[in-house]
């Protein structure tokens, strides 16, 4: 029965409340109004809200987690030895866990101490002997809460735990005591051990074993040891016993004393500063895998993929799978100081007001599913959400397109004070050329390579990208590359007249301007394809396009826009899309011809991109990341030379040779440097965007009461709908009860005359 129904059909005494159940009615319509993910009052606390729109993140424990969507969680819950200073690009490191940023020292075969500038083919071993600081202490958890024990010492409190005593608890919070301990040099010695672990994904393991001394025999050892443990154990069982890696010793990472870690690496290679900026070496205690360790854990999703156990300015307060997470201020962090220090503009974008101030500036920050895209973008527009995505940094340069196609769009933005600070960074997209295939590639003799090269270089004059990636798909867009080497890192002259690729472009005016299509198609000729045909047997020439998704229409659009630049010269393109497994299994066998790839950076090296090309690491014969299979013999000793280099002049002097060789053998047509570019709302502050720092978040400050006003500014109720629907109810339930009236009122006139009838 519907609610006007069952209005009417109440008696006249209750049927006098409907005008008040009207009335709630009316209230509980306006209370839907509200299109907030939070609960109500939410918006006044001191947190920074944000969405994800894929499933939980897979891994929060440091050895394992390597993917972006973890990153906001794993850089905000663990301490790392140094870090990126916020605001200086090119990237510079800084101390954070460690006292200062230390350089090694070498020492030879028979471990005698070097000089600083030693050859490098005498240098054994690179030494890091790395000061932490003091008083640093882990948030509170109960893996450190201690109590007497019978002989006088504390005794671990929940480290002897039985599934009765677990119980339904599912958040560490749940335990009733608390406690913490300081962060000790043996922290650092453990985390580095654990990337031998068998349990859990282990991905940067077969890297830190060709650098770190000994831990690839270390690998082996806890292999053998750790199927001890579990033999016996039922194949499908979530507890396993404690693999406590303090028994065997790691010959390349020890503790010196309590606050100093040793770290031995093979050779010279001054990139292994890098990796001390990220969770995989950040300190790990052994009591949280102690704690985790213990029967029933697992099965009540307790364990440090989900609740990460570090000293870093946040923890993990809430964990709902795949709905929501939330991460609250660490009572314990010893804080930091806002940098003082930018680059220029970034005091006049408002970037150094809060000089010396004292991080975090927010309690925490809280993360929802909203799963497609247009909802995330109205929740921010609402101003529901403070920034759309915290490592997501592409979302400004999607809402920057939409205010370029609409005046009323630009002027909405404008007026809501939403900001999309905008820059490049240190990741690209490019074409790629299998160096393997016959015809794009490398080629067998000295006369087929030049042939092949020139192919090579007239496609990569005839792909616009300034217009493809500049000027049409701008939600996607960013700035035509000119090498392999990103702007924002040592080495790349991208964005000056020395960077400019001499192949594909002309300098006119201090300004790069793409060669004309008769240099292409003049260039095309002499590779033996006049007009886009075979010279020998006048067929077209056909290439085919391997791409890494299954196509939609946004897609579609671009692989569409693809074939035209090839079509410019008479060339024809044939799409071969697949989905991302099914192509990398092609890659893998070497079955693509021409292809579609992107690199995101993990550390501010050009290494770090010209290992990309690097013979070696062909990903066809080798399994690197080489997806051309590009190979040549002075580019490969000189990227050897290069892993070996500091920053300055003769690793500048290799950088430009490098870009010279493959600027001219042209193994990618280069593509472009992706726009980075953030969302936020006018009341968050100090957003700049960047690729490299994951822990932005303590550096944000959000103004609260702002938020709470606008919120209501933007999100007013229309009343005139609510009202209508009042009325109407209103006018629905009096006829209602005139219909109820006249149906009682038919059912008396037809009794009574039978009434009349009986008792004559």
């Amino acid at each position: 029965m519907s609610l006007v129904a069952r209005l009417a059909a109440l008696p006249c005494a209750a049927r006098r409340w409907s005008a008040p159940l009207l009335a709630l009615l009316f209230a509980a319509v306006l209370a839907g109004c509200d299109n907030s993910p939070y609960p109500a009052g939410a918006a006044a606390k001191n947190i920074l809200f944000n969405s994800f729109d894929e499933r939980s993140p897979r891994y929060l424990d440091p050895t394992a987690s390597y993917s972006n969507p973890e990153s906001p969680y794993t850089y905000s819950a663990y301490d790392t030895l140094y870090g990126y200073h916020y605001l200086k690009r090119p990237y510079v490191l800084v101390p954070k866990l460690a006292e200062a940023v230390t350089p090694p020292y070498f020492v030879d075969a028979q471990g005698r101490r070097l000089p600083d500038d030693a050859p490098v083919d005498q240098i054994a071993e690179s030494v890091y002997d790395i000061r932490i600081k003091r008083g640093v202490m882990y948030a509170p958890h109960p893996a450190f809460a201690r109590k007497p024990g019978p002989d006088g010492r504390d005794q671990y409190l929940y480290h002897h735990l039985s599934r009765a005593d677990i119980g339904d608890r599912r958040s560490p919070l749940d335990f009733e005591v608390q406690g913490t301990r300081e962060v000790v040099a043996d922290d650092l010695v453990y985390a580095l051990k654990r990337h031998a672990t068998t349990r859990i994904e282990t991905p940067v393991a077969a890297v830190f074993s060709e650098y770190v001394v000994g831990l690839k025999d270390y690998i082996a050892l806890i292999k053998r040891e750790d199927a001890a443990l579990i033999a016996g154990l039922p194949r499908s069982s979530q507890d396993k016993p404690f693999l406590d890696f303090r028994r065997w010793p790691l010959a390349g990472v020890t503790a010196l004393d309590s606050h100093t870690v040793r770290m031995r690496i093979k050779g010279k290679y001054p990139q292994w500063k890098y990796w001390l900026a990220m969770p995989f070496t950040a300190p790990v205690p052994w009591e949280a895998d102690a704690f985790y360790s213990q029967p029933g854990m697992a099965a009540n999703g307790l364990t440090l993929v989900r609740w990460p156990v570090g000293s870093g300015p946040f923890m993990m307060s809430e964990y709902v799978q795949d709905r929501r997470h939330a991460m609250v201020r660490n009572p314990n962090w010893r804080g930091e100081p806002y940098p003082c220090e930018g680059m220029p503009g970034d005091k006049e974008a408002g970037l150094l007001a809060d000089c010396g101030k004292t991080l975090p500036f927010v309690d925490g920050f809280q993360s929802v599913i909203v799963k497609e895209r247009v909802p995330r973008k109205e929740l921010f527009k609402q101003g529901y959400l403070d920034v759309p995505e915290v490592e997501r940094p592409d979302w400004g340069v999607e809402f920057r397109a939409d205010a370029e196609d609409s005046d009323e769009v630009r002027s909405f933005f404008d007026a809501r004070g939403f900001k999309f600070p905008q820059t490049t960074d240190i990741n690209s997209w490019y074409l790629g050329f299998n160096w393997l295939d016959p015809v794009v590639g490398k080629g067998d003799t000295p006369e087929q390579q030049l042939r092949n090269r020139k192919l090579r270089q007239a496609l990569s004059i005839a792909i616009d990208w300034e217009e493809g990636y500049g000027r049409i798909f701008r939600t996607k867009g960013g700035e035509a590359a000119h090498g392999p080497v990103p702007p924002g890192i040592f080495g790349s002259k991208e964005g000056t007249p020395e960077g400019i690729n001499p192949v594909t472009h002309r300098l006119v005016d201090g300004k790069p301007v793409r060669r004309s299509l008769d240099d292409a198609k003049r260039l095309l000729a002499e590779a033996g394809y006049p007009g886009g045909r075979d010279e020998k047997t006048g067929r077209p020439l056909v290439l085919n396009y391997d791409y890494q998704r299954t196509p939609t229409p946004e897609i579609k659009s671009e692989l569409d826009w693809m074939v035209k630049q090839f079509g410019k010269l008479g060339v024809q393109l044939e799409i071969r899309a697949t989905d991302y497994n099914q192509f990398q299994d092609k890659v893998l066998k070497g079955k693509h011809q021409i292809f579609w790839w992107g690199w995101l950076a993990d550390y501010p090296d050009a290494e770090n991109f010209l290992f990309l090309l690097y013979g070696p690491n062909a990903k066809s014969l080798h399994q690197g990341e080489n997806a051309a299979n590009y190979s040549n013999e002075e580019f490969d000793r000189l990227y050897r030379r290069l892993q070996t280099l500091d920053d300055g002049p003769e690793k500048q002097q290799v950088i430009d040779r490098m870009v010279d060789i493959v600027r001219e053998d042209a193994p990618w047509a280069w593509g472009y440097w992706p726009y980075v570019a953030v969302a936020f709302q006018q009341w968050v502050h100090n957003g700049k965007p960047s690729i490299l720092i994951r822990d932005q978040v303590k550096y944000y400050r959000v103004d609260p009461a702002t938020r709470v006003a606008l919120q209501a500014q933007w999100n007013r109720p229309t009343w005139w709908p609510m009202l209508g629907l009042v009325l109407a109810l209103a006018g629905l339930v009096v006829l209602a009860r005139r219909s109820y009236r006249a149906r009682q009122l038919a059912t008396a006139s037809a009794v009574e005359p039978a009434l009349a009838g009986k008792g004559a």
